[in-house]
């Protein structure tokens, strides 16, 4: 064991925190084996957190000795994915067994001091666990199949359902963090409600979805009798499910866009305005671009006149562009307008967002929007391209759909969505006309946005579209 602790520098590789601020990441698949060599940010694995699909680099040169879990398991951020003999010699065996290999870990993270900073590297180095920052992971067994031991195996016997309450010495003690899974983590702080607030049902007084769920609808916490009731996750489901029934997982970007929009709505007084406009002047101009040469290949569409039209009218309208702070009580208004495009993907709703978008000439837009939506529907949108939206638009028009009441995109203070464009009856200088009509809904957050600054921003954008010109009135 000697040798092997010091030939051998065993590397262990945690899922890093990819900038999005999420929680949890599926690996959807490894590019390596144990026992495979691998170069400084190789790609060893495609993952998919709750926005898009990331390639993974590898942060070490070496052999990969160990993956800790298996394609298609769901893993928590700052746990460890796969591990590396970074100076695997010749006499040496590039895959060692699971006991020497437990050896070395041990003794490697004993023997050798922290470092003073993190090693630089493409994508990541782990996420760093701060003290005290989050729960321990529970230990794992070393099997030669890597596979995780089952979590209720390693939970701790189920604490009484109503415990006695803990009386004040009036000496300062040191509070326990409540208990509590990464997800209900999350969920509880979209939704504002404070975890040392609840009491936890689960097994050993770990706080639950149901917990923080009824908290919200402001029903108190489920207090159980028995074991069983302790714990509405461990009821059985149907034993004989109906055939014709198809039942999903519900992960990645599915899972986080339920989780965002129960988020936005029970925490964002939601109003919607609508308008009808003829938008016959801004169908000519997007007809006369097309065939301009300065827009050769450059795909314009209502989109980006809309796009643009929204740009102009928040410089206006600036408390559309703003988000709420509740742990400072401060509303926070933007300078750049962030502005995201929700686009249909197979994976499901995505809105990545273009930075500083109102700095952007008509084509730069048209260019952006074209890129940004192409790179969503193939599933390869960077993290960062997700992060940081301040206005979004939808077009629902594109399915036919004229108007409706869309939900904002959690931290965002407002989202038009773009109706379908038909040709309608229409008054036009005093005669009915056919012209080509357009339905807007705006929603906007009540807490950051009055009637009045959502009306105005509204007509703004309207005016645009029923005539183009009037921009020359607004800048």
């Amino acid at each position: 064991m000697t040798t092997s602790r010091t030939n051998t520098r065993i590397r262990e590789f945690r899922l890093p925190d990819l900038g999005e601020g999420l929680t949890e990441s599926e690996i959807v698949q490894w590019h390596v084996a144990e026992g495979d060599t691998v170069e400084l940010n190789q790609i060893i694995a495609d993952v998919e957190t709750a926005k898009a699909v990331v390639e993974l680099p590898s942060p070490y040169a070496g052999v990969v000795v160990r993956l800790h879990e298996a394609a298609g398991t769901v893993v928590d951020v700052g746990a460890p994915i796969v591990s590396f003999d970074v100076e695997a010699g010749p006499d040496l065996p590039t895959a060692p067994s699971a006991p020497d290999q437990a050896v070395s870990e041990e003794e490697a993270a004993r023997d050798e001091p922290a470092p003073a900073k993190r090693e630089p590297n493409l994508v990541g180095y782990g996420a760093a666990v701060e003290k005290g920052g989050r729960p321990q992971r529970r230990s794992r067994a070393l099997s030669g199949a890597g596979t995780p031991q089952p979590a209720t195996a390693a939970l701790p016997a189920a604490a009484p359902a109503v415990a006695a309450p803990s009386v004040s010495t009036g000496t300062a003690q040191h509070r326990e963090r409540p208990r509590s899974t990464p997800p209900v983590r999350k969920l509880a702080r979209d939704l504002g409600i404070p975890l040392d607030s609840l009491t936890g049902t689960g097994p050993g007084a770990l706080i639950t979805r149901a917990d923080v769920l009824a908290a919200l609808a402001g029903a108190p916490s489920p207090v159980a009798s028995t074991a069983v009731q302790a714990r509405p996750e461990a009821l059985p489901s149907p034993t004989q499910p109906d055939a014709r029934e198809t039942r999903t997982p519900i992960r990645g970007v599915r899972k986080h866009t339920a989780a965002a929009m129960v988020a936005s709505a029970f925490t964002a007084p939601h109003a919607t305005e609508f308008l009808t406009i003829d938008v016959t002047p801004t169908m000519e101009l997007v007809a006369e671009l097309k065939a301009s040469r300065a827009f050769e290949g450059t795909r314009i569409t209502p989109l980006t006149v809309v796009a643009k039209a929204v740009c102009i009218a928040i410089a206006r309208n600036p408390s559309l562009n703003s988000s709420w702070d509740e742990p400072a009580q401060e509303i926070v208004q933007y300078a750049d307008v962030n502005l995201g495009i929700a686009a249909a993907t197979p994976r499901g709703l995505l809105v990545p967002n273009i930075k500083a978008a109102q700095a952007l000439t008509l084509k730069g837009l048209a260019q952006a929007l074209g890129s940004l939506t192409e790179t969503a529907r193939a599933g390869r949108t960077a993290p960062a391209d997700l992060a940081g939206g301040t206005v979004s638009i939808t077009n629902i028009g594109v399915f036919g759909i004229d108007a409706g009441t869309p939900i904002l995109n959690p931290g965002e203070a407002a989202i038009l969505a773009m109706g379908a464009v038909r040709s309608m009856p229409w008054e036009y200088r005093g005669e009915i006309a056919l012209r080509s009509v357009m339905t807007l809904s705006l929603s906007f957050d009540h807490r950051l946005v009055d009637g009045e600054q959502g009306s105005r921003f509204l007509a703004d954008v309207g005016t645009i579209l029923r005539n183009p010109a009037m921009v020359l009135t607004m800048v």
